[in-house]
Order: C-alpha cells, then structure tokens, then sequence
C-alpha cells in the first residue's frame, strides 16, 4: 500500500477518533461485546487458520487464542465503567477548598503490531484494552502467519467501520511505512531486536510505546520439588505450541541431586503427552517456518542431545529436545530457543542458580519449583522478571488480575484485564479551585514573602 494511502487511512480514524463516539462508555462496552459475537462467530475459521500456519492441534487453538478471550472481554465489560469513572483523590491543605481527580482519557489513535506465534491472541488482547480505553485502532498482523492475519483482517472487516478499528496486512516494508505515521500510542509484541527499531521509530514522534518481549526464561528446579505435577507442568508449558512461546520456560536449571531422575521422568512424560513418534501425534504443533527451523537445527549443536532431536524440513517438525552439557556461551544459551529444545543445566545450591539468573538480561517470565516457603521466598526476592509462576509454567498469562508485561530486555508495560485499560488510557490530574477565597500570597510583588513561605511548607509537611 503506498504511503499516500496509509495517510488517508490515518486520516479517517483520526477524524473518526475527533467526532468523539468512542468516548462514550456505552458504545465501547457495545464494541466489545460485538467483538465477542465475532470471535464467536468467526471460530471454525480462526481454528483453520491457526492448523494452517501452526498446524495448531485444535485444543491449544482454543484453550491459548480463543476461550481466553471470552474470559478477557467478559471482565473488562464487567469493570469498564467503574475503571473509567473519575477517581477523585486527596488534595493538599496547601489548595483549601479544592477538589483533585483522575480522569482516564483514551490517547487517540493506536497502532498494533502483533506476532507470529499466538496470532489471533496477541492482536485480540490488546485490542480489547485498546478499545475499552476509547481508542481508534490499527492492527498490524503478522506476515508469518499469513492465513490468520487474513482471517483477522475479514472479521475485522465485517465487524467494525474502517475508521474506527481496521487492520492492515502486509511485510516489514509495509511495518516501516506505518511507522512513518504519527500514532498516538504503539503497541508491539515480537522479538527484542525488533523491538529496539520500534521503540526508535517511536522516539522520532514522542509516540509512548508498550514492548511485549520475550528472552530466555529460566525453571528453576530445586532438590525439594515435586516432581509428580512439576514434570507435567514444566512439559506442558515447554512444548505447548511446539515450544513457540515467549514465556515457556527457556532453559531448566536443575538440582544436581534430582537431575537424572528429571531427566527420566521427563521423557516419560513426552512419550504419555505425544507417543512414541511426536510426529504422528495430532497433538503437537509445528514451526512456523522453514527459516525458524534451520535456526532450530543450527542450535541442536550445541550440547549433547539426550533425548528427541528429530527434525523433518517438509513438515517443519522438529522433535521435543532435551539437551545436556551445554555451555553458557553457546548459541542455545545466548538467544531465546522459541522451540521445543529444552537445555538443562545443573546447580549445587539456590545461591548458584540465582547467580547464573541475574548474571542475564531480566527475563520476562521465572518458574521455580520447590516446596520450600523460604526458597520460593528467595527466589522471588533475589532475581527480576516480568512475571511467573511458583510450582507451575505459563499460567499466569491466563489471569485477568495479573498485569502481564516484561522488565528490561523482555520489554516494557503491561497489559491483562485493568492493566491493559491503564496502559491505553492517559490518566489526566484536574485540580478543581473554588472561588470562594483565593491565597493573594502567591502573587507578585512577592517582596519579603519567602520566611513565610518557608513557615507555611514546614506546617504543611
């Protein structure tokens, strides 16, 4: 799309954005449900689309890009009006007979640049808060998974004006040319690298951004843990979407006591979730692309592979993984996998494994399996990261009460039932004055006001 048709398209949803409907809480909550009718409505093909570029096993389509979302909307309908209504708050003596409040006012027109991976999830969610906020927006999915973006642009087609929610399709080039625009609020989900050009372009416009990361997130897997639900929970979230998430656990850093017999249990656990040839399994999904999957094979060099490391070009499938013996400094421990590789590297104390985790960028999920209060305590106390679980992977994303965002590397703001409100909404400070008195000390000629002034803040503190 040429550039000059992008700025008409930018025209439209600021003109749209200026009449000022979607200011009025009962429009949005009637957006939203409409939404929710859609998604409904569109779920056969949304499932199709997802086994077309995932080959997503229906149950992960539904349980990780849809059902969620029903969760999602229902909540923020639930607690729209009470989110958006002013909020009055203390005003210091220092104003007498003045009132202060909050108001929570939508930034404008929104750009949305969502990912690969969870194609239709990661552009629903923040579309939803886009929109609860009072926002325009314009979603950009990914190029990658070109069949759910389609699907996205036909129901967000059929559902919205072009002026008020549109989505555009198109490669990079296309994402540079609408980065040549002034949006009023950026929301990106991918990779780091990307996401520095983004925060980039951003800063030529002042435009404030949300940068939804990823990086390596470490499980941490103390003596103490029980293995019993542990293992389960750890495979799941490891090789869930064929380990294509940004906050599946990244690496395992196992207790030298119990790690033959993690390693053990481990692949138990894969054949009992996937059978003999994970291949042949309707359960388990595959790389998005030929170029993500020779990544893949290149870092399956790394370490000594202890189990799967199969991988068959054609169907883009590669095995779930596990790989011992792996150096810190090796390609596998150096960028996020995004795939079903699992390193594990083993410690000898708590202190060791939260070393070699504050030795890396802050991550933007941490798990710790252990029973013990005070370890899980320490854990939590002595590392950083965007979020988590304690004795679990991955399911805090599922909480509308938990804010979702990474620290650091792994990104910046969050999102997730209120936060994902807050993050698309400017919360503007109002200072209401009364007339019946007025303060002529702070008037000039200001003369020898200044031990007075002193006297009143010394009171007042």
């Amino acid at each position: 799309m040429a550039q000059e048709s992008i700025s008409q398209m930018m025209t439209g949803l600021r003109a749209f954005f200026g009449a000022g409907k979607t200011k009025d809480i009962d429009f949005r909550i009637a957006q939203l449900k409409k939404l929710k009718e859609g998604i409904r409505k569109y779920e056969p093909e949304i499932m199709a689309s997802l086994y077309d570029d995932l080959r997503k096993p229906p149950f992960e389509s539904y349980a990780s890009e849809i059902g969620i979302l029903y969760t999602e909307i229902d909540h923020v309908i639930r607690h729209l009006r009470s989110w958006a209504h002013p909020r009055r708050v203390a005003t210091p003596i220092l104003h007498f007979l003045s009132q202060s409040r909050i108001y929570h006012e939508p930034y404008g027109v929104v750009l949305i640049i969502s990912p690969w991976n969870y194609p239709f999830l990661l552009a629903m969610t923040p579309l939803i808060g886009a929109m609860a906020a009072g926002n325009c927006v314009l979603i950009k999915p990914s190029e990658f998974s070109p069949s759910t973006s389609q699907t996205i642009a036909n129901m967000i087609g059929e559902l919205f004006e072009s002026v008020y929610v549109t989505a555009f399709q198109g490669d990079a080039d296309a994402t540079r040319k609408l980065l040549d625009e002034k949006f009023d609020y950026i929301f990106f989900t991918g990779s780091t690298p990307v996401g520095r050009s983004i925060m980039t372009e951003a800063a030529r416009h002042l435009t404030p951004v949300t940068l939804e990361l990823g990086g390596k997130s470490p499980c941490i897997v103390h003596e103490d843990a029980g293995l019993k639900y542990g293992i389960k929970r750890i495979a799941w979230g490891k090789f869930f979407n064929a380990g294509q998430t940004c906050i599946a656990p990244d690496y395992v850093l196992i207790h030298r006591k119990i790690k033959d017999d993690f390693v053990e249990r481990m692949i138990g656990t894969i054949f009992s979730f996937y059978g003999e040839d994970p291949m042949k399994s309707p359960d388990y999904a595959r790389i998005v692309n030929e170029r993500h999957l020779n990544r893949l094979v290149n870092l399956m060099k790394n370490g000594r592979i202890l189990y799967g490391g199969k991988y068959l070009s054609k169907d883009l499938y590669l095995s779930p993984t596990i790989i011992d013996q792996v150096s810190p400094d090796e390609p596998l421990m150096q960028e996020e996998i995004f795939g079903p590789l699992l390193p594990i590297i083993e410690y000898s104390d708590i202190e060791e494994a939260i070393a070699f985790v504050n030795q890396r960028p802050r991550p933007l999920a941490l798990y710790c399996f252990s029973e013990n209060r005070e370890i899980q305590d320490r854990v939590l106390r002595e590392t950083s990261s965007g979020g988590g679980c304690i004795n679990d992977t991955i399911s805090h994303i599922g909480s509308q009460e938990l804010p979702f965002g990474g620290i650091g590397e792994s990104g910046m703001g969050a999102y997730h039932g209120k936060a994902s409100f807050d993050t698309f909404s400017h919360p503007r400070g109002i200072l209401f004055r009364s007339n019946l008195v007025d303060m002529p000390l702070r008037y000039p000629p200001y003369r020898d006001r200044v031990s007075l002034l002193q006297f009143i803040f010394k009171f007042i503190r």
